[in-house]
Parts: C-alpha cells; sequence; structure tokens
C-alpha cells in the first residue's frame, strides 16, 4: 500500500512543484512505482511532465467532482513507473463546488483509496493556500513534505501552515505527520542562506526531520519544465539533478530507518 505524502507550503515560489516533479522522477528512476496528483489550478506539475494542461479532459477537478474515477484520470508520462493526474484551470471552481458537499473534506481521500495499492509513493502537489483543496491533501495524506525556500521570510507564514495541519489532526481527526522539512533555492555561499538553514532547524527543533539534501539555486531546475520534462531527465549532470537524486535516496533510506 503506498505512502501519500502532501508536498504543502502555503507561500509561492518555495520549490514545491519543482519538489513534486523531481522527487518523484528520481523515485520513479529508482525503480519505484510513482503517482503525481497536480491538486494546483496552476497545472504546473501537469506542464513539467510535457502534458498540454488545456487538452486533458480527465483531470483531478472531474475526480473531485465524481465525473471520473482517479484510475480513468492517470496519464503515463516518459517516466517507467510514474503516472500523473492532470489539472488545469478548471480547478480553480473546485472550493466552491466541494464545499456544498457532505464530508467534502474526505472526497481526495476516497478517490486515493482504489488506486493507493498500485504505487509504492503518491505524491500531492498542493496549491499555495490554506483552503479546501489543502484540507482534502492533510486529509488524504499520510506524511506531509514541507519545502522552504533559503530567503529571508522563509518561516513567515510558518504558524499557520501548523496550525492548519493541528486542526485537521484534532478536529477531523487525521494526523498528517512531517516527513520532513526541505531547504530550496540554497546558496550556501551567501550567509543569507547559511542562516536560514539554521533559523529551520532551531525553529523545528528535535521534533521534526529536516533534510540534510538541500536543494540549490540552479538555472537548470527552472529551465526544464519549459521543455516538459523534469530537471533529472532534461539534464542529468546538472547540480540540480544532482541534488533530486540525492534527496530520492535520502527519502527512501527514512523508510528503511523506521
Amino acid at each position: 500500500m503506498g505512502e501519500v505524502v502532501a508536498i504543502l507550503n502555503q507561500k509561492g515560489g518555495c520549490g514545491k512543484t519543482t519538489t513534486a516533479v523531481n522527487l518523484a522522477a528520481a523515485l520513479a528512476l529508482m525503480g519505484k512505482q510513482i503517482l503525481v496528483i497536480d491538486l494546483d489550478p496552476q497545472g504546473n506539475a501537469t506542464t513539467a511532465f510535457g502534458i498540454e494542461k488545456n487538452e486533458v479532459d480527465k483531470t483531478i477537478y472531474t475526480v473531485l467532482t465524481g465525473q471520473d474515477t482517479m484510475e480513468e484520470a492517470l496519464l503515463s508520462t516518459e517516466i517507467s513507473g510514474l503516472h500523473l493526474v492532470p489539472s488545469n484551470i478548471s480547478l480553480s471552481g473546485a472550493e466552491i463546488e466541494l464545499s456544498k458537499e457532505v464530508g467534502y473534506h474526505t472526497i481526495l481521500d476516497l478517490s486515493i483509496d482504489d488506486i493507493k495499492e498500485y504505487y509504492d509513493y503518491i505524491f500531492i502537489d498542493v496549491p499555495p493556500s490554506l483552503g479546501i483543496l489543502t484540507i482534502n491533501s492533510l486529509m488524504a495524506a499520510d506524511s506531509v513534505l514541507i519545502p522552504i525556500q533559503a530567503e529571508f521570510y522563509a518561516l513567515e507564514g510558518m504558524a499557520d501552515l501548523m496550525e492548519a495541519m493541528e486542526l485537521v489532526e484534532t478536529r477531523l481527526k487525521s494526523p498528517s505527520p512531517i516527513k520532513g522539512i526541505l531547504l530550496t533555492l540554497y546558496d550556501g555561499r551567501t550567509r543569507l542562506g547559511r542562516d536560514v538553514y539554521r533559523n529551520i532547524k532551531e525553529y523545528f527543533g528535535e521534533r521534526e526531520y529536516v533534510f540534510k539534501t538541500v536543494i540549490p539555486r540552479n538555472i537548470t531546475l527552472a529551465e526544464a519544465p519549459s521543455h516538459g520534462m523534469p530537471c533529472v531527465i532534461y539534464d542529468e549532470e546538472s547540480t540540480g539533478t544532482e541534488a533530486y537524486k540525492k534527496l530520492a535516496r535520502e527519502f527512501i533510506q527514512l523508510e528503511d530507518n523506521k
């Protein structure tokens, strides 16, 4: 039975989609069966896999609104063992529609149940907000991965995110423990980058796992989506690719050490 991991941060520009796409691809290249669910109306994860988001009929929106099953919305990617449930702008209206449904917060969870057994990991690329889609992802997730950008305001809003996770755990009785905190867009040459890394470790303390792997600020990671492929395929030699492959190994090691 696969582990469902929500990749989550309500701040945009923190490398959330980049992490979902490249960690998923790196794990698939290691022989794991992977599903990425694009839960962001911007559909950036969909584009990053070379899929024209405005030309797909079956999306996570049609799944959440009961028009299709998760299995019917699955798309193959160019990477063996990696599937995608795409998204596009139609998802932006889903929050209003879902809010009218009884048990709206469990719709994604129930949809994933049907296909969970076929995958080692299911990654949810969560939109940068704390709305109904995010609550659905927390209800469905077995764990949460939080990418944090190495910038001055990195930890701003983190208290709100933690509060939302706590509410889901206490009120909805669905805990989603933090799998790990990932520092992204890191430049070790700058004092700021080193300071943010230290601040993150201090903020979370011993309670949460901070990945030893950090993701560098890397032009190839930014270029790859425009070529419709994850960086780990687009440029196998780049420092961004090396970092995500290293992260994938550390990610699996966490499971082995349980």
